[in-house]
């Protein structure tokens, strides 16, 4: 008797960017492309960045922000990919840093070391992806096998209106593997 396949599992990390408000578009691709995901996000990106209630239903899962406690069961399998998006400054150089003060951070930085891949769709300022730290970053995790979309700015085309940020772009970074 064969056992079913697993269905694999994509944590999407979600930082604080305006854009976050649509995270929701990123968990219904990567279900239609066959993944099971769950949500982590930096502790500032639920403070009103993105409906958590409204990805938790999509999901079925809780959206995770915090350590679990020791002896509490583990709420998603280990992940067999990792999407950021949106990525800020301050989470791509901690990042870099190998800082983990956060479960997001942690998850992160754990990754590198599991060899998981890991897709980045940053939202930073162009003024912010100018700084000498943060092209370091990149570059160092680029060395890491770390997989970049290009950066997002949310600034208004000429007509005013604002370029859609392309979650779906974070799955074919991913499938490019």
């Amino acid at each position: 008797m064969t056992r079913p396949a697993r269905i694999p599992f994509l944590y999407v990390v979600v930082c604080a960017a305006g854009v976050a408000a649509d995270v929701g578009d990123l968990v219904a691709a990567a279900r239609d492309r066959g993944w099971d995901v769950g949500v982590i996000a930096t502790p500032h990106a639920l403070n009103g960045f993105f409906d958590a209630a409204a990805v938790q239903e999509r999901t079925g899962r809780p959206v995770r922000s915090a350590w679990r406690s020791p002896g509490d069961p583990r709420p998603f399998p280990p992940p067999d990919a990792v999407v950021v998006a949106p990525a800020t400054f301050n989470t791509v150089n901690k990042w870099a840093a190998g800082i983990a003060d956060t479960l997001a951070l942690g998850t992160l930085c754990e990754a590198a070391g599991l060899g998981v891949p890991v897709a980045v769709l940053p939202c930073v300022a162009d003024a912010l992806a100018a700084h000498p730290a943060y092209r370091d970053s990149v570059t160092r995790l680029r060395g890491m096998g770390v997989r970049f979309g290009e950066p997002y700015t949310g600034e208004a085309d000429t007509d005013g209106t604002r370029p859609a940020f392309g979650w779906e772009r974070a799955l074919d970074l991913l499938e490019r593997r």
